[in-house]
């Protein structure tokens, strides 16, 4: 009549009967013989056992590796002790990070954009640029940095730079007006040699351009980033090839969509 039943070690450990069973069938505690009642009794032994896997589960140790660590020697204890908590840290930051996404879902630029593009994109707001433009510029570079990700932090420090100069804000409003032209229009030639012109002066600003060329199939990628957003024929698709036009006629390498 010694010792306490399952159902009295589980609560005397802090478990279920049912997880008592598990550890059973996993060979972690042994199963104690029925008495002459047909009672398993669990002595001090199985009790300690029991608490030692508890503890060790609950510490994040996988069950798989409770045994051979009750097992093992002191210093392959600790050396795994030491693994489990690396495994632990990688759990966690895992879990910060979700956690993280979880409250940027909350602000849709947030969701998936660096604070940074969130920052730059307020700013064109606050410069006058008009919401539909910074929606769909918004998107652009949610896309560039899907798709050139190496290259998407340097890229927001161009554009934060040429945002500081006068000259190019004139420009990008001047081109977003030119969105309402006829295709046609002469004075987009105008408009594209205008900004052609001040690339070629400001090769830092010209980064904005060159800088999302991605490693591995450039012209495609660029050719989606640049042209986000664009309808066949419209003046906005000719005022960008005639800029291009324009920069790789002065030599600088701008991927056509036939090549690499």
């Amino acid at each position: 009549m010694n010792g306490v039943t399952i159902g009295q070690a589980a609560a005397f450990v802090g478990v279920t009967v049912k997880t008592v069973r598990h550890y059973h069938k996993l060979g972690l505690v042994k199963e104690p013989e029925r008495d002459s009642s047909g009672y398993r009794r669990y002595g001090s032994a199985e009790l300690l056992r029991l608490v030692q896997v508890r503890t060790l589960a609950a510490a994040g140790v996988p069950l798989a590796g409770v045994g051979p660590l009750l097992d093992a020697d002191a210093a392959l204890f600790a050396a795994a002790l030491t693994d489990v908590e690396r495994q632990l840290t990688e759990r966690i930051e895992e879990l910060t990070a979700r956690r993280d996404m979880l409250h940027r879902l909350a602000d849709g630029d947030r969701a998936l954009l660096p604070d940074r593009a969130v920052a730059l994109l307020k700013r064109l707001s606050g410069l006058g640029i008009p919401a539909d433009e910074v929606a769909a510029t918004r998107e652009g570079w949610v896309l560039a940095r899907a798709l050139v990700p190496e290259g998407f932090d340097d890229y927001l420090t161009h554009v934060e730079h040429a945002l500081d100069d006068p000259r190019f804000v004139a420009l990008i409003k001047h081109a977003i007006e030119a969105t309402a032209w006829e295709p046609d229009d002469p004075r987009l030639a105008e408009l594209a040699t205008a900004i052609g012109d001040h690339f070629l002066a400001n090769p830092a600003h010209l980064k904005i351009v060159t800088g999302l060329q991605a490693r591995t199939d450039a012209a495609a990628r660029y050719h989606l980033i640049a042209h986000y957003g664009e309808e066949q024929g419209s003046a906005t698709a000719r005022g960008v090839a005639l800029v291009e036009a324009k920069l790789r006629a002065a030599g600088i390498h701008i991927p056509r969509p036939d090549t690499h």
